[in-house]
Protein backbone atom coordinates (compact mmCIF):
# COMPACT_ATOMS: atom_id res chain seq x y z
CA UNK A 1 0.00 0.00 0.00
CA UNK A 2 1.34 3.52 -0.90
CA UNK A 3 2.68 5.07 2.05
CA UNK A 4 0.31 8.17 3.61
CA UNK A 5 -2.41 6.62 2.25
CA UNK A 6 -5.65 6.50 4.64
CA UNK A 7 -8.22 3.61 4.39
CA UNK A 8 -11.38 3.71 5.37
CA UNK A 9 -13.29 0.43 6.63
CA UNK A 10 -17.03 0.62 4.54
CA UNK A 11 -20.18 -1.16 4.98
CA UNK A 12 -20.94 -3.04 1.73
CA UNK A 13 -24.12 -1.39 1.21
CA UNK A 14 -21.88 1.92 1.37
CA UNK A 15 -19.73 0.73 -1.33
CA UNK A 16 -22.97 -0.12 -2.93
CA UNK A 17 -24.55 3.41 -2.50
CA UNK A 18 -21.54 5.33 -3.46
CA UNK A 19 -21.35 3.50 -7.04
CA UNK A 20 -25.04 3.93 -7.46
CA UNK A 21 -24.09 7.74 -7.14
CA UNK A 22 -21.47 7.71 -9.18
CA UNK A 23 -22.40 5.21 -12.20
CA UNK A 24 -25.28 6.38 -13.63
CA UNK A 25 -27.30 3.71 -15.19
CA UNK A 26 -25.79 0.98 -13.70
CA UNK A 27 -28.19 -2.32 -13.32
CA UNK A 28 -28.38 -3.52 -9.47
CA UNK A 29 -27.26 -6.79 -10.43
CA UNK A 30 -23.74 -5.18 -12.25
CA UNK A 31 -23.47 -2.96 -9.22
CA UNK A 32 -23.37 -6.40 -6.68
CA UNK A 33 -21.38 -8.39 -9.32
CA UNK A 34 -18.53 -6.16 -9.01
CA UNK A 35 -18.57 -6.14 -5.44
CA UNK A 36 -18.14 -9.59 -5.45
CA UNK A 37 -15.93 -9.69 -8.17
CA UNK A 38 -13.70 -6.51 -6.97
CA UNK A 39 -14.14 -5.60 -3.86
CA UNK A 40 -15.11 -8.44 -1.38
CA UNK A 41 -11.97 -9.94 -1.68
CA UNK A 42 -9.63 -7.25 -0.23
CA UNK A 43 -12.70 -6.26 2.00
CA UNK A 44 -12.92 -9.73 3.60
CA UNK A 45 -8.91 -9.08 4.65
CA UNK A 46 -9.85 -6.13 6.26
CA UNK A 47 -12.39 -8.01 8.47
CA UNK A 48 -9.77 -11.32 8.77
CA UNK A 49 -9.66 -12.43 12.83
CA UNK A 50 -6.27 -13.72 13.64
CA UNK A 51 -5.65 -12.63 17.47
CA UNK A 52 -8.23 -14.20 19.71
CA UNK A 53 -8.06 -13.37 23.82
CA UNK A 54 -10.06 -15.53 26.05
CA UNK A 55 -11.67 -14.44 29.42
CA UNK A 56 -12.56 -16.80 31.52
CA UNK A 57 -10.87 -19.59 30.48
CA UNK A 58 -11.17 -21.84 33.75
CA UNK A 59 -14.86 -22.84 34.68
CA UNK A 60 -16.97 -25.56 33.12
CA UNK A 61 -17.09 -24.21 29.61
CA UNK A 62 -13.72 -22.43 29.34
CA UNK A 63 -11.16 -25.12 28.86
CA UNK A 64 -12.91 -26.76 25.90
CA UNK A 65 -13.34 -23.37 23.93
CA UNK A 66 -9.68 -22.48 24.90
CA UNK A 67 -8.95 -26.17 23.34
CA UNK A 68 -10.63 -25.69 20.24
CA UNK A 69 -8.77 -23.03 19.97
CA UNK A 70 -5.63 -24.36 20.52
CA UNK A 71 -6.30 -26.65 17.61
CA UNK A 72 -7.00 -23.80 15.21
CA UNK A 73 -5.12 -21.48 13.55
CA UNK A 74 -5.82 -18.55 15.90
CA UNK A 75 -3.25 -16.43 17.84
CA UNK A 76 -4.96 -17.35 21.21
CA UNK A 77 -3.88 -15.51 24.42
CA UNK A 78 -5.77 -15.93 27.88
CA UNK A 79 -6.92 -13.30 30.18
CA UNK A 80 -6.63 -13.87 33.82
CA UNK A 81 -7.30 -11.66 36.44
CA UNK A 82 -4.85 -10.11 38.44
CA UNK A 83 -4.27 -12.04 41.64
CA UNK A 84 -6.42 -15.30 40.39
CA UNK A 85 -4.74 -19.17 41.00
CA UNK A 86 -6.43 -20.53 37.74
CA UNK A 87 -3.92 -22.54 35.56
CA UNK A 88 -3.93 -23.05 32.22
CA UNK A 89 -2.13 -25.61 29.91
CA UNK A 90 1.89 -25.32 29.29
CA UNK A 91 2.81 -22.69 26.37
CA UNK A 92 -0.31 -20.85 26.34
CA UNK A 93 0.17 -17.24 26.70
CA UNK A 94 -1.47 -15.67 29.67
CA UNK A 95 -1.85 -11.87 30.11
CA UNK A 96 -3.04 -10.91 33.89
CA UNK A 97 -5.03 -7.37 33.98
CA UNK A 98 -7.12 -5.84 36.65
CA UNK A 99 -10.57 -6.35 35.42
CA UNK A 100 -11.91 -3.13 37.56
CA UNK A 101 -9.63 -0.69 35.16
CA UNK A 102 -10.70 0.40 31.67
CA UNK A 103 -7.07 1.48 30.99
CA UNK A 104 -5.61 -2.26 32.33
CA UNK A 105 -8.01 -4.29 30.30
CA UNK A 106 -7.34 -1.92 27.10
CA UNK A 107 -3.61 -2.62 27.50
CA UNK A 108 -4.63 -6.06 27.17
CA UNK A 109 -6.59 -6.02 24.55
CA UNK A 110 -4.04 -4.29 22.22
CA UNK A 111 -2.88 -5.97 19.30
CA UNK A 112 -6.51 -8.55 19.56
CA UNK A 113 -8.88 -9.00 16.65
CA UNK A 114 -11.63 -10.69 18.37
CA UNK A 115 -12.56 -10.75 22.28
CA UNK A 116 -14.21 -13.74 23.60
CA UNK A 117 -16.03 -13.74 27.20
CA UNK A 118 -17.00 -16.53 29.12
CA UNK A 119 -17.81 -14.74 32.71
CA UNK A 120 -20.40 -16.40 34.89
CA UNK A 121 -22.29 -15.25 37.96
CA UNK A 122 -21.97 -12.00 38.85
CA UNK A 123 -20.21 -10.58 36.17
CA UNK A 124 -22.79 -11.29 33.07
CA UNK A 125 -23.85 -8.22 34.13
CA UNK A 126 -20.79 -6.26 34.04
CA UNK A 127 -19.38 -6.64 30.19
CA UNK A 128 -20.17 -3.51 29.51
CA UNK A 129 -16.50 -2.20 31.16
CA UNK A 130 -15.06 -5.23 28.89
CA UNK A 131 -16.87 -3.95 25.19
CA UNK A 132 -15.43 -0.38 26.24
CA UNK A 133 -12.49 -1.43 26.70
CA UNK A 134 -12.08 -3.64 23.75
CA UNK A 135 -13.55 -0.90 21.75
CA UNK A 136 -10.64 1.54 22.99
CA UNK A 137 -8.11 -0.47 21.99
CA UNK A 138 -9.65 -1.13 18.10
CA UNK A 139 -10.70 -4.95 18.19
CA UNK A 140 -12.92 -6.08 15.59
CA UNK A 141 -15.29 -8.67 17.40
CA UNK A 142 -16.92 -8.88 21.08
CA UNK A 143 -18.41 -12.42 21.73
CA UNK A 144 -20.25 -11.88 25.19
CA UNK A 145 -20.90 -14.53 27.93
CA UNK A 146 -23.81 -16.27 26.25
CA UNK A 147 -23.97 -20.36 25.14
CA UNK A 148 -26.95 -21.85 26.97
CA UNK A 149 -30.77 -20.84 26.81
CA UNK A 150 -32.34 -18.59 24.46
CA UNK A 151 -32.36 -15.42 26.22
CA UNK A 152 -33.81 -13.30 23.42
CA UNK A 153 -37.21 -14.80 23.67
CA UNK A 154 -39.05 -12.75 26.40
CA UNK A 155 -40.49 -16.02 27.64
CA UNK A 156 -36.79 -17.36 28.54
CA UNK A 157 -36.20 -13.82 30.39
CA UNK A 158 -38.99 -13.90 32.17
CA UNK A 159 -38.68 -17.83 34.26
CA UNK A 160 -34.70 -16.99 34.20
CA UNK A 161 -34.46 -12.91 34.77
CA UNK A 162 -31.41 -12.41 35.81
CA UNK A 163 -30.84 -13.39 31.92
CA UNK A 164 -31.68 -10.04 31.61
CA UNK A 165 -28.04 -9.14 32.25
CA UNK A 166 -26.98 -11.09 28.85
CA UNK A 167 -30.05 -9.37 26.72
CA UNK A 168 -29.23 -6.16 27.62
CA UNK A 169 -25.22 -6.96 26.55
CA UNK A 170 -26.29 -7.91 23.58
CA UNK A 171 -28.33 -4.33 23.34
CA UNK A 172 -25.10 -2.24 24.87
CA UNK A 173 -23.46 -3.71 21.64
CA UNK A 174 -26.48 -3.28 19.18
CA UNK A 175 -25.63 0.34 20.18
CA UNK A 176 -21.72 0.08 19.76
CA UNK A 177 -22.11 -1.36 15.87
CA UNK A 178 -20.25 1.26 14.15
CA UNK A 179 -17.24 0.83 16.24
CA UNK A 180 -17.48 -2.73 16.94
CA UNK A 181 -19.39 -6.19 15.65
CA UNK A 182 -20.28 -8.89 17.46
CA UNK A 183 -21.20 -12.65 17.39
CA UNK A 184 -23.83 -14.25 20.47
CA UNK A 185 -23.26 -18.20 20.61
CA UNK A 186 -26.58 -19.81 21.58
CA UNK A 187 -25.94 -23.36 22.22
CA UNK A 188 -28.73 -25.02 25.10
CA UNK A 189 -27.20 -26.51 27.84
CA UNK A 190 -23.91 -28.46 28.43
CA UNK A 191 -25.00 -32.06 27.25
CA UNK A 192 -21.97 -34.26 28.00
CA UNK A 193 -21.28 -32.14 31.40
CA UNK A 194 -25.12 -31.96 31.97
CA UNK A 195 -24.87 -35.84 31.83
CA UNK A 196 -21.88 -35.83 33.88
CA UNK A 197 -22.85 -33.67 37.06
CA UNK A 198 -26.45 -34.12 36.89
CA UNK A 199 -28.06 -31.00 35.78
CA UNK A 200 -30.47 -32.58 32.69
CA UNK A 201 -31.88 -35.52 35.59
CA UNK A 202 -30.18 -38.74 35.55
CA UNK A 203 -27.89 -40.22 37.97
CA UNK A 204 -25.42 -42.52 36.37
CA UNK A 205 -23.96 -44.51 39.87
CA UNK A 206 -28.06 -44.93 41.30
CA UNK A 207 -29.76 -45.87 37.70
CA UNK A 208 -32.48 -43.17 38.96
CA UNK A 209 -34.11 -40.11 36.53
CA UNK A 210 -35.95 -37.34 37.94
CA UNK A 211 -38.41 -36.81 34.27
CA UNK A 212 -39.99 -33.26 34.32
CA UNK A 213 -43.57 -32.98 32.89
CA UNK A 214 -44.25 -36.01 30.36
CA UNK A 215 -40.23 -36.34 29.51
CA UNK A 216 -41.05 -35.37 25.88
CA UNK A 217 -40.44 -31.80 25.55
CA UNK A 218 -37.97 -31.35 22.44
CA UNK A 219 -34.59 -29.48 23.98
CA UNK A 220 -31.57 -28.81 22.39
CA UNK A 221 -28.59 -29.49 23.81
CA UNK A 222 -24.92 -29.09 22.96
CA UNK A 223 -20.97 -31.29 24.07
CA UNK A 224 -18.62 -28.62 25.46
CA UNK A 225 -16.16 -29.56 22.47
CA UNK A 226 -18.87 -28.77 19.90
CA UNK A 227 -18.87 -25.57 21.87
CA UNK A 228 -15.81 -24.94 21.45
CA UNK A 229 -15.58 -25.84 17.68
CA UNK A 230 -19.03 -23.63 17.10
CA UNK A 231 -16.68 -20.66 18.93
CA UNK A 232 -14.28 -21.42 16.25
CA UNK A 233 -15.98 -21.63 13.54
CA UNK A 234 -17.71 -18.51 14.07
CA UNK A 235 -14.84 -16.65 13.90
CA UNK A 236 -13.83 -18.37 10.96
CA UNK A 237 -16.71 -17.09 9.59
CA UNK A 238 -16.82 -14.00 11.06
CA UNK A 239 -18.62 -12.16 8.16
CA UNK A 240 -21.55 -14.95 7.78
CA UNK A 241 -21.82 -14.27 11.80
CA UNK A 242 -21.35 -10.61 11.81
CA UNK A 243 -23.85 -9.02 14.27
CA UNK A 244 -25.87 -12.42 14.88
CA UNK A 245 -27.27 -14.87 17.48
CA UNK A 246 -25.40 -18.27 15.82
CA UNK A 247 -27.57 -21.12 17.10
CA UNK A 248 -26.08 -24.27 17.44
CA UNK A 249 -27.70 -27.75 18.79
CA UNK A 250 -25.45 -30.86 18.97
CA UNK A 251 -29.02 -33.05 20.20
CA UNK A 252 -32.59 -32.44 19.36
CA UNK A 253 -33.51 -34.53 22.28
CA UNK A 254 -35.83 -35.00 25.29
CA UNK A 255 -35.44 -36.70 28.45
CA UNK A 256 -37.39 -39.50 27.54
CA UNK A 257 -35.24 -40.52 24.52
CA UNK A 258 -32.19 -39.99 27.16
CA UNK A 259 -33.68 -42.52 29.29
CA UNK A 260 -34.35 -44.69 27.11
CA UNK A 261 -30.60 -44.76 25.67
CA UNK A 262 -29.10 -45.05 29.17
CA UNK A 263 -31.46 -48.27 30.16
CA UNK A 264 -29.87 -49.08 26.58
CA UNK A 265 -26.31 -48.75 27.19
CA UNK A 266 -26.54 -50.05 31.34
CA UNK A 267 -28.60 -52.82 30.35
CA UNK A 268 -30.91 -52.09 33.06
CA UNK A 269 -34.01 -50.63 34.15
CA UNK A 270 -33.62 -47.03 36.10
CA UNK A 271 -36.03 -45.90 38.67
CA UNK A 272 -37.89 -42.66 37.36
CA UNK A 273 -39.46 -39.73 39.71
CA UNK A 274 -41.49 -37.36 38.61
CA UNK A 275 -41.59 -33.69 39.08
CA UNK A 276 -42.86 -30.60 37.29
CA UNK A 277 -41.82 -27.41 35.29
CA UNK A 278 -43.77 -25.85 37.88
CA UNK A 279 -42.35 -27.42 40.59
CA UNK A 280 -38.86 -26.56 39.39
CA UNK A 281 -39.90 -23.11 39.17
CA UNK A 282 -41.36 -22.87 42.53
CA UNK A 283 -38.11 -24.36 44.30
CA UNK A 284 -35.98 -21.92 42.43
CA UNK A 285 -37.52 -19.03 43.38
CA UNK A 286 -37.19 -19.97 47.03
CA UNK A 287 -33.75 -20.58 46.64
CA UNK A 288 -33.09 -17.49 45.21
CA UNK A 289 -35.19 -15.27 47.52
CA UNK A 290 -32.53 -16.96 50.06
CA UNK A 291 -29.40 -15.82 48.50
CA UNK A 292 -29.07 -19.40 46.67
CA UNK A 293 -27.89 -18.51 42.97
CA UNK A 294 -28.20 -22.62 42.84
CA UNK A 295 -31.95 -21.56 42.54
CA UNK A 296 -31.23 -20.22 38.65
CA UNK A 297 -30.46 -24.17 37.62
CA UNK A 298 -33.94 -25.24 38.45
CA UNK A 299 -35.59 -22.43 36.24
CA UNK A 300 -33.15 -23.35 33.46
CA UNK A 301 -34.41 -26.83 34.33
CA UNK A 302 -37.83 -25.70 34.10
CA UNK A 303 -37.52 -23.71 30.92
CA UNK A 304 -35.31 -26.24 29.57
CA UNK A 305 -37.66 -29.54 30.31
CA UNK A 306 -41.33 -28.16 30.56
CA UNK A 307 -44.38 -29.46 27.98
CA UNK A 308 -45.92 -26.07 27.98
CA UNK A 309 -43.86 -23.52 25.87
CA UNK A 310 -41.03 -26.25 24.51
CA UNK A 311 -38.56 -22.99 25.55
CA UNK A 312 -35.49 -25.46 25.03
CA UNK A 313 -35.84 -26.03 21.52
CA UNK A 314 -33.57 -23.85 19.48
CA UNK A 315 -33.88 -25.15 16.17
CA UNK A 316 -37.42 -22.62 15.65
CA UNK A 317 -34.75 -19.84 15.48
CA UNK A 318 -32.50 -21.17 12.92
CA UNK A 319 -29.69 -22.97 13.53
CA UNK A 320 -26.00 -22.73 11.93
CA UNK A 321 -24.65 -26.50 12.45
CA UNK A 322 -24.78 -26.87 8.86
CA UNK A 323 -23.65 -23.35 7.71
CA UNK A 324 -20.96 -23.74 10.13
CA UNK A 325 -19.89 -26.96 9.05
CA UNK A 326 -20.45 -29.16 12.23
CA UNK A 327 -19.66 -32.56 12.68
CA UNK A 328 -22.55 -34.20 14.40
CA UNK A 329 -21.31 -36.09 17.95
CA UNK A 330 -22.84 -39.48 18.55
CA UNK A 331 -25.32 -39.16 21.06
CA UNK A 332 -24.69 -42.77 22.80
CA UNK A 333 -20.80 -42.10 23.01
CA UNK A 334 -21.82 -38.96 24.19
CA UNK A 335 -23.65 -40.32 27.02
CA UNK A 336 -21.37 -43.38 27.67
CA UNK A 337 -18.45 -40.71 28.24
CA UNK A 338 -20.95 -38.88 30.32
CA UNK A 339 -21.66 -41.67 32.81
CA UNK A 340 -17.49 -42.47 32.97
CA UNK A 341 -17.27 -39.34 34.60
CA UNK A 342 -15.82 -37.94 31.32
CA UNK A 343 -16.35 -35.31 28.65
CA UNK A 344 -16.88 -36.56 24.87
CA UNK A 345 -13.66 -35.08 23.38
CA UNK A 346 -11.85 -36.00 26.87
CA UNK A 347 -12.30 -39.90 25.56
Amino acid sequence: MPSGTQYVVLDLEDIARYIRGHTAGFAETHIWTTIQSHIIPYYSLTMSIKNVIIIGAGGNLGPSVLQAFLSSSFNTTVLSREGSSSTFPSGVKVIRADYSSIDSLKQAFQGQDAVISLVGGGALGDQNKLIDAAIAAGVKRFLPSEYGSNTPDPKTRAIVPVFEAKFATINYLKSKENVISWTSVVTGPFFDWGLKVGFLGFNAQNKTATIVDSGDATFSSTNLGTIGKAVVKSLENAEATKNQYVYVSGFQTSQNQILAAAEKITGDKWTVNKATAKDYIAKGNELLQKGDFSGIGSLIQALTFGDEEQLGDLKPSGLWNDKLGLEQDSFEDSIKAAFSGKLLHEV
